[in-house]
């Protein structure tokens, strides 16, 4: 399949037939970007009903990491389809999730790689984070927890009380789950605390130490902390390695547990397995979803084996750990292995600098950061001020989309580049040149 290659405006007839129907039945909470209604895929382009190719950089929001339809995860799952679909793995053993289980004890970065680890198996991202909340307070007899503002964690209302990406997804569903702290991250760009980018990460971290540990809530009753090695809906930042060594020591010091939550960033997204790799993180907790299974449901909370040692019953899923999600997991695991990490770093690279050279033509782009294929574009209207672009940025989704690429906001300003790990360097050179003639196009700086 090549693209991008738009046959007629958008959306087509067929595309807005669909999308009518959708309206008429579907809850009004979901988000549509803009007016795509997907037919096929394959690798890191997609086709919509009408027949127009787009270039996708949102992977499904960094979960196609494989690509649309990888042969091998396809046969993966069509085989495990043909002996069975279902034994719920909360009351039977079958064999697919202790493998998946044994795969993620060697590839999850908890107790220094020892492999000492145990997994829980449900079925998204807010899922995992879920059992995260539940282990910890189980494992340390506390009740409260540290979260960071900018966050996502979910929206189930557990996962919930830990987001602050946006007030709309929080806005009409309160009280919020009690005992959540929100610390301020460490976005150096635009710091929280207001402190100069080479202080950035101390001064927040200082004022998790020496405000919310002194005025709000004790050490020794705080159960764990749980941050995004690189925050995915608050914008794609991308923190010091400093500020998670210190927060590391940090937990230690007050034998709190840190919960790394790895939904977006994992499974070679960054040019490694987990983004924890980056900064050197050691967790007691990870979660996993997204890109685990290239698009089958499933979510994963892998912890230190003493800390998952809640008795039969505490936790449970009907569906978690479903056999074909664990043999799709499995077979996502072995092609991220045999390449894919590897491209998400050298495309990604790529990518970057591609994206840093239009930095010199377009002042409206403040900031460009990332790890791998998880690149962040931070847009302004002033790079002194700094003042957020914020409808801007919506209509370069808008304009992007109609020049044939599929791509996502994230944050209150910045675009995010996640597509899928296959991506080559020629299609990236594609998306950056649709992307230089949307900013022209915007700003009318040719």
């Amino acid at each position: 399949m090549k693209a991008p290659d738009i046959r007629m405006p958008l959306p087509g007839p067929k595309a807005q037939a669909i999308i009518a129907r959708d309206k008429a039945r579907l809850s009004p909470s979901y988000t549509r970007d803009y007016p795509f209604v997907m037919a096929k895929g394959e690798g890191a382009v997609v086709e919509d009903v009408d027949g127009n190719l787009f270039l996708d950089c949102a992977a499904g929001i960094a979960v196609t990491g494989t690509g649309h339809s990888h042969p091998d995860v396809v046969t993966a799952i069509v085989d495990q389809a043909h002996k069975y679909l279902h034994m719920s793995g909360t009351d039977f053993y079958y064999e697919p999730q202790v493998q998946l289980a044994e795969e993620l004890a060697k590839q999850a970065p908890i107790d220094g790689g020892s492999g000492n680890v145990r997994s829980f198996f449900s079925n998204s991202g807010t899922e995992a984070n879920e059992a995260a909340i539940k282990l910890a307070r189980y494992y340390t007899k506390r009740f409260n927890l540290i979260a960071f503002l900018g966050s996502f964690h979910g929206r189930s209302l557990g996962s919930l009380a830990l987001t602050s990406s946006k007030y709309v997804q929080r806005k009409g569903f309160g009280p919020m789950m009690p005992g959540v702290f929100h610390a301020p991250y460490a976005n150096c760009y635009r710091c929280p605390v207001g402190a100069k980018p080479e202080s950035c990460e101390s001064e927040c971290l200082a004022f998790l130490e020496d405000q919310i540990l002194v005025h709000l809530v004790s050490p020794d009753e705080v159960a764990a902390v749980v941050v995004e090695p690189i925050q995915g809906e608050g914008g794609y930042v991308v923190p010091p390695a400093a500020f998670h060594q210190r927060l590391r020591e940090l937990t230690r010091t007050h034998g709190m547990l840190l919960v790394a939550d790895e939904v977006q960033s994992g499974m070679g997204r960054t040019g490694r397995m987990f983004a924890c790799e980056h900064f050197g993180l050691d967790a007691d907790i990870v979660t996993m979803a997204k890109g685990i299974a290239s698009g089958l449901p499933l979510g994963v909370t892998s912890a230190r084996a003493d800390v998952m040692t809640w008795p039969p019953g505490a936790h449970a899923s009907t569906f978690g750990g479903n056999p074909v999600s664990c043999a799709a997991a499995l077979a996502t695991i072995k092609v991220l292995r045999d390449g894919l990490v590897r491209n998400a770093e050298v495309v990604g690279e790529h990518l970057i600098d591609r994206l840093r050279a239009l930095m010199d033509k377009h002042p409206i782009i403040g900031d460009v950061r990332g790890k791998g294929l998880m690149i962040g574009v931070e847009l302004v209207r002033d790079r002194q001020t700094k003042e957020r672009a914020t409808t801007e940025r919506d209509r370069v989704v808008q304009e992007m989309f109609k020049r044939g690429v599929l791509i996502l906001g994230a944050g209150r300003n910045a675009i995010r580049f996640a597509p899928p790990l296959v991506l080559t360097r020629e299609q990236a050179g594609a998306i950056v040149d649709a992307f230089d003639a949307v900013l022209a196009g915007i700003t009318g700086k040719h």
